[in-house]
């Protein structure tokens, strides 16, 4: 019996954008996996929790999401195991996604009892951690790799040869990077023989740095697309935060939350969707990336694509973040 399922005829159509110079296109919005397996720990992933991150990802593909972002530090590879899971059990899938994934960063005790939590940009280190993520993910080639940290002993040339040995086995179609400044960026890109075509950082109405530290003007420049993590500061913009990182407790959205609110009061709109429109509007085309695991917000996210904020609210709604009126 065919155990695949088969979707079709269910999936909605959200506007595709190019990501970066190259000839993949994803989705306004990309679906992240960073959730989908209920926890950070293997060992507390149970069958349901697994049920629950399978019936996520069917329900951004059919929502239509097409880009889903992933990394092999969610849960130790258990967010990318879900993934591949689904991409086997539904039919056709896998040519319709564009999936995208991240390394580098090893965990506490990794090789040795006593190693310490680090990142590593080491050619071997980075092919090694990229074919296990296929193996993970059940695939062939993903379509995206990105650096997931900056290692401080990054070396240009030699993630640069990791690069091209992983492209010329047909491992992986284009690279990008996450959470990098941008003059560690203009380092890779200068050695690399590739465009880097995506850059993922953290990016909402609470967290304002990549307007001001050049991250953005450096993705207009180069054309890469800023693929913003944590749009809706872990939920506090939105509905309530589940959890916060350790960098995120310090965020005081009530500042700003009531001009949300009137936005979205005005457009009969969710303050989600005001929050995410805000987002969609730069010119650098945001990519937020959306890691609800409840189909409902997950459906509410897509209506962001459809929201075009005039400049007098896109600014109203700075200001407020910014607590002080523009210089």
């Amino acid at each position: 019996m065919n155990s695949r399922l088969s979707l079709a005829g269910s999936q909605n159509i959200m506007q595709t954008i190019p990501v970066g110079v190259g000839l993949l296109r994803g989705s306004r919005l990309a679906y992240g996996c960073w959730r989908v397996a209920g926890s950070w720990n293997p060992a507390d992933v149970t069958d349901a929790r697994r049920a629950a991150g399978r019936r996520a990802v069917i329900s951004a593909y059919e929502t239509g999401y097409t880009l889903f972002d992933n990394a092999d530090i969610y849960c130790a590879g258990e967010a990318e195991r879900i993934l591949g899971q689904v991409l086997k059990e539904v039919s056709g899938m896998r040519d319709q996604v564009v999936i995208v994934t991240k390394g580098g960063i090893r965990p506490v005790g990794d090789s040795q009892p006593d190693s310490p939590g680090r990142y590593d940009f080491s050619a071997s280190y980075l092919i090694s951690a990229c074919e296990q993520s296929l193996w993970r993910l059940g695939i062939e080639t993903i379509d995206l790799y990105l650096l997931h940290r900056p290692d401080f002993l990054a070396d240009p040339e030699e993630v640069a040869q990791a690069f091209a040995q992983l492209k010329a086995a047909g491992k992986v179609r284009y690279f990008g990077v996450s959470n990098f400044r941008p003059t560690l960026v203009t380092a890779l890109q200068a050695a690399c023989p590739m465009p880097l075509v995506a850059h993922q950082i953290e990016i909402s109405l609470a967290k304002l740095d990549a307007f001001t530290d050049g991250t953005l003007d450096q993705c207009l420049i180069e054309r890469m697309t800023p693929m913003a993590w944590s749009p809706l500061a872990a939920g506090l913009i939105g509905d309530g935060a589940n959890r916060l990182l350790p960098s995120q407790k310090t965020y005081r959205p009530e500042g700003f939350l009531p001009a949300v609110e009137a936005v979205a009061k005005a457009r009969g709109a969710s303050r989600t969707t005001v929050a995410l429109a805000w987002l969609l509007k730069h010119p650098a085309r945001i990519m937020p990336i959306i890691g609800s695991i409840n189909p409902d917000r997950i459906r509410e996210s897509v209506k962001a694509a459809d929201l075009e904020l005039t400049r007098e609210e896109w600014y109203h709604l700075l200001i407020a973040a910014r607590g002080e009126p523009m210089p």
